[in-house]
């Protein structure tokens, strides 16, 4: 992931360590107690960050994503970003060369990992590269860019608003991710900004290119992942995400995500 564990220092990985430049494609294994942070920094390949069990929070300039073990991160070249880890995991970065990765999506986003893309994901991080022969590398690179071609995006995307830092909405933004289950409507923050509530709409689509009401639901849900990967309660967490009941919650998540909340929950 471009840093070593912290029980190794915590120091920038050297990724030529890793290269090989026949290959369009190689890959490092991290493992990351939980509450580590990853500061900001960039790749000049294209990133594939995944996480075979746990969930990662990924941060950067254009959004944020909480990534479960059925799903990946890809980041464009030179994508500023930071990794969050609420729970202990074991993180596998894929890096792309910049040359091949126009064969790729043109955003980042969030894409489905199977069974095929993950064994694919293993085999080139975690597996001795120097008794894998550059044949076998190279042709498990070609495989992993036909699979990430194939995968479809996933609703895991939480747009950050692209106002200067300290700008009202990226206050009330990071106001509802430090607490998802805030009550407060869009006419209260708009009162407490000193802004017309059609302003205050106009500003926050501006910024996010989301309403204020479907941006927080999708925080909400994005931001239960964590609790549900921690065996909560479904309930507990349905409470703690801002919702009423156990089956509202359960409806949203469904909606959301095309799968109800227990089969995540299961997955701690």
């Amino acid at each position: 992931m471009g840093f070593f564990s912290p029980e190794d220092g915590g120091h920038a990985l050297d990724l030529t360590a890793a290269e090989f430049r026949d290959s369009p494609v190689f890959g490092v294994t991290v493992r990351y107690p939980a509450g580590h942070v990853v500061p900001l920094h960039t790749h000049a390949y294209g990133h594939l960050i995944y996480a075979d069990r746990g969930l990662l929070r990924v941060e950067a300039e254009s959004g944020q994503w909480l990534v479960p073990p059925t799903a990946a991160v890809w980041l464009r070249p030179n994508v500023r970003h930071r990794l969050v880890v609420s729970v202990a995991l074991q993180a596998h970065g894929l890096f792309v060369r910049k040359d091949v990765c126009a064969r790729l999506p043109v955003v980042d986003c969030v894409v489905s990992v199977g069974g095929l893309l993950r064994e694919l994901i293993i085999a080139l991080t975690q597996s001795d590269s120097q008794a894998m022969s550059s044949k076998r590398i190279r042709l498990l690179g070609e495989l992993v860019l036909e699979e990430l071609q194939a995968q479809p995006v996933l609703p895991l995307h939480l747009p950050w608003p692209a106002d200067n830092a300290g700008s009202p909405i990226q206050h009330v933004c990071q106001t509802l991710l430090d607490n998802p289950s805030d009550t407060s409507t869009a006419v209260e923050w708009a009162n407490r900004l000193a802004m017309g509530d059609k302003t205050f709409h106009r500003r926050f689509m501006q910024s996010t290119g989301m309403t204020f009401g479907k941006w927080r639901q999708q925080l909400r849900l994005t931001s239960s992942l964590t609790l549900l990967m921690q065996g909560i309660p479904i309930t507990q967490v349905a409470l703690a995400s801002g919702y009423d009941s156990h089956s509202a919650y359960t409806t949203a998540f469904s909606k959301q995500f095309g799968q109800p909340p227990s089969l995540f929950s299961a997955k701690v």
